[in-house]
């Protein structure tokens, strides 16, 4: 399986498409991607502060002082788990596979000019919540400008 992104054009917006198998049940992987302290972990700039329900808040904190709210706006355990991040949208849905469950993470946004390094980092996101699902301690590796190279050449943005 392919675990590269894709780069799509649809309506005016682009969006990033990741895709993680685990041999879990999609009820334990779903747990997971909506522990606050496990999304911390993961996911770019969260504080751990987050309201798991539909309409609820997610805290982040972008290191350099500024602070913003995440709002939950698709929430169907074990099935889906999406928010809306200062109008960029995130979906994540987790399929019923055999021998456990896919993982299907889509970043939707405006802009496609930062598409090479925002898909070289959330593939370096995903490794990491890969680890926390499989037990693993999250080490991150340093591949961030293999991945950019990678990108930039799948998108053409040589």
């Amino acid at each position: 399986m392919n675990e590269y992104g894709t780069l799509l054009k649809k309506d005016g917006r682009y969006s990033l498409r990741f895709e993680r198998f685990f041999p879990l049940q999609r009820e334990d992987v779903f747990r997971v991607i909506t522990d606050p302290e496990a999304f911390k972990q993961w996911y770019p700039f969260a504080t751990g502060e987050m309201d798991v329900k539909l309409g609820g808040k997610i805290a982040f904190d972008d290191g350099e002082g500024s602070t913003y709210e995440g709002i939950i706006t698709e929430l169907d355990p074990p099935h889906e788990f999406g928010f809306d991040e200062v109008g960029d949208l995130v979906n994540i849905t987790i399929q019923e596979e055999d021998e456990g469950s896919r993982l299907i993470f889509i970043h939707i946004f405006d802009d496609d000019s930062w598409a090479v390094q925002t898909a070289a980092g959330w593939h370096r996101c995903l490794d990491a919540l890969s680890q926390i699902i499989n037990g693993e301690k999250v080490e991150w590796k340093d591949n961030a400008a293999a991945l950019r190279e990678i990108y930039s050449k799948a998108f053409d943005k040589e």
